[in-house]
């Protein structure tokens, strides 16, 4: 029996043992189970390794592990190096332990499948989700600008959006890396001059319950293009797949 699973603290709402669970169903992949493994601290991390030596074959990790984990790994892929986030670990056949980071393909999947030719990006929210969504744009050659609440050097303010509207209107992709508006809280949604968005915009929110979004309402009301998280959620579960059985 090879065994999968995801580590993170809080895990009752996980997508990931559903989805694996269904998809051994679906395509008839015997000797596979996926399970949730709660940890209170990532110092818990070696004793789930060893407690599962002879079963364990990948991992994927969530928050708030996706840094923490790296330290206990023996390899690190560069995508994952260059984001400094790890989300899936392979069992090697060598007995090492690989990290990858998925949600950058989940992602860069999720938004190919828009023509964004001669666009830039606002990326809202500068926490750790929003570090795949950078490299995925900067390896699109998709220039991009971060919004914090806070403006710095390397990120503008929504205060400086709301004063300088036009930088929403000549920004038409904007993802939402930032938890707000997720259920129950859906009517949360990141403080935008929202009467500048138009057609030509794509809204992406990492963000898939609910469906859509207020944010994506905004969207959908201008008449732009939207996406919401599950696509990128799919994505980066299969790319998962992929590595653990490469």
């Amino acid at each position: 029996m090879k065994l999968f699973g995801l580590i993170g603290r809080t895990l009752k709402h996980s997508f990931s043992k559903n989805y694996f669970t269904q998809k051994y169903k679906t395509e008839k992949i015997p000797g596979c189970q996926y399970e949730l493994f709660e940890l209170n601290d990532i110092s818990e991390f070696p004793q789930l390794i060893a407690q599962h030596k002879d079963t364990l074959s990948g991992l994927n990790v969530t928050i708030p592990y996706k840094l923490d984990v790296m330290q206990y790994l023996d390899e690190i892929d560069s995508h994952a190096e260059a984001i400094q986030a790890v989300n899936t670990v392979k069992f090697t056949p060598e007995g090492k332990l690989k990290g990858y980071n998925t949600d950058y393909y989940g992602f860069r999947s999720s938004i190919e499948t828009w023509d964004l030719t001669g666009k830039k990006a606002l990326v809202l929210g500068t926490g750790g989700a929003s570090k795949a969504i950078e490299k995925a744009l900067s390896d699109l050659g998709i220039p991009y600008q971060m919004v914090s609440r806070t403006a710095s050097d390397k990120t503008l303010s929504y205060e400086t959006l709301l004063d300088f509207p036009a930088i929403v209107r000549e920004h038409h992709l904007i993802i939402n890396t930032t938890p707000l508006g997720t259920y129950p809280d859906v009517e949360g949604k990141a403080n935008l001059p929202y009467e500048e968005l138009s057609a030509d915009h794509c809204l992406f929110d990492l963000v898939y319950n609910p469906e859509v979004t207020a944010f994506l309402q905004k969207g959908l009301d201008a008449g732009a293009k939207i996406k919401n998280g599950y696509t990128m959620l799919v994505g980066q579960a299969e790319k998962s797949w992929e590595i653990w059985n490469s």
